[in-house]
């Protein structure tokens, strides 16, 4: 069985117990003052009406534990349950509550009534009054210091009725601390992780980064040096052909010239002149 199932079953077992407890209490707030001793029973009311107050405080600790605990109960239909539970809960607190009202409304009138017939026992007069009285004022001493030492025992256990659900409700907070820090922590690592896949692909864009611009820097000196090569060339033809200009201009070169040199290639230099032929006369 789930840890929270058990925790919610254990409180149905101590609201059973409370709600018998508060019954008691009840039925004995009503039936006080009936036995005929309106003075002791007086006494004895606020007894009664404070541990019925405490059982009262108990059902409501209760009735905070469940909600808590409803909302993480494993499945649907038991979290449906526990509410259904809850509401059922409500509604007898408050008929509790009732009942115990109407309990202290009877049991007043019933003490009224002892209280009556008291007074006018006491004031019939003779030995069995005067025994009467005497016994009424060393039970009413007694009595007034029983309830006070009850009342302050009331108070103390309320007090540690009530440190102890705010302990509850700080644990359950910090239960609730402890489950978003190890979400947070589960995140963090998916983070981490998520981060640490980037921090390497960073590094492999800056080292492409780098070979980029090594292959960039490379094809632009190339590039530059055909610019240079081919710039030089033409600078070479045009001054070639400033020079053909400038010398057909002067006249030691004519446009022939040029064509036959064009055609069959420049004049062996050093070649001498042909010697014309000799005839013989004879």
């Amino acid at each position: 069985m789930d840890e929270v199932t058990q925790a919610v079953e254990n409180l149905k077992k101590e609201w059973s117990q409370a709600v018998s407890q508060l019954e008691e209490s009840i039925a004995a707030i009503g039936s006080c003052g009936k036995t005929g001793k309106g003075t002791e029973e007086a006494n004895s009311l606020p007894r009664l009406n404070g541990s019925a107050q405490d059982a009262l405080q108990l059902l409501k600790s209760l009735q905070f534990r469940l909600d808590l605990l409803a909302q993480q109960l494993p499945t649907f239909e038991e979290v449906q349950s526990g509410q259904a539970t809850l509401e059922s809960w409500d509604e007898q607190y408050k008929k509790l509550r009732a009942s115990l009202r109407n309990a202290n409304l009877q049991a007043k009138e019933n003490i009224r009534k002892a209280a009556q017939d008291e007074r006018e026992l006491l004031l019939g007069g003779g030995e069995e009054s005067t025994i009467r009285r005497r016994n009424l004022q060393t039970k009413a001493g007694m009595t007034s210091a029983a309830e006070s030492i009850t009342e302050s025992l009331r108070r103390s256990r309320q007090m540690m009725v009530q440190e102890v659900e705010r302990s509850a409700s700080t644990l359950a907070t910090f239960d609730e601390s402890t489950s978003v820090l190890r979400k947070a922590e589960g995140e963090y690592q998916g983070h981490r992780s998520l981060l640490m896949r980037t921090r390497g692909l960073l590094s492999t864009m800056q080292r492409q980064d780098v070979l980029d611009r090594v292959i960039l820097t490379i094809g632009f000196i190339i590039f530059s040096l055909a610019v240079l090569y081919v710039v030089s060339r033409r600078i070479g033809l045009l001054t070639l052909q400033r020079k053909l200009a400038d010398a057909i201009r002067s006249g030691s070169l004519s446009a022939e010239d040029i064509v036959t040199k064009a055609r069959h290639g420049p004049a062996a230099a050093n070649v001498p002149a042909p010697t014309p032929p000799i005839y013989d006369e004879l």
